[in-house]
């Protein structure tokens, strides 16, 4: 996918998570794609969080909380980025697949 402005990558990935089915999620990484979050709905309103780059953690959220947490992870992971990549995970072997990077 195309580079998306890091201000509207937020809100354009809390719209992509409420459509998306269990097991399936989005991948969010820096220019040169060595960092990046992972984000796979599990079913209902619980999402994993998968953050790897400056910090290594995985962890489970309801999806009301799901807002605040991005926010500072963003801030954490991409704290000098102006753009990033959204990828979309469709089966779950796709969840670690090796991006080429820059």
């Amino acid at each position: 996918m195309a580079l998306i402005n890091i201000a509207s990558a937020l809100k354009r990935v809390l719209s992509q998570v409420k459509k998306l089915g269990p097991n399936q999620g989005l991948e969010i990484l820096s220019y040169k794609r060595n960092r990046g979050v992972t984000l796979v709905k599990l079913g209902g309103n619980t999402v994993q969080i998968r953050e790897r780059g400056y910090r290594d953690e995985e962890f489970v959220t309801e999806f009301s909380d799901l807002s605040k947490i991005l926010k500072t992870i963003i801030k954490i992971e991409f704290p000098r980025s102006r753009k990033v990549r959204i990828y979309q995970i469709l089966e779950p072997e796709d969840r670690d697949r090796p991006r080429k990077k820059l």
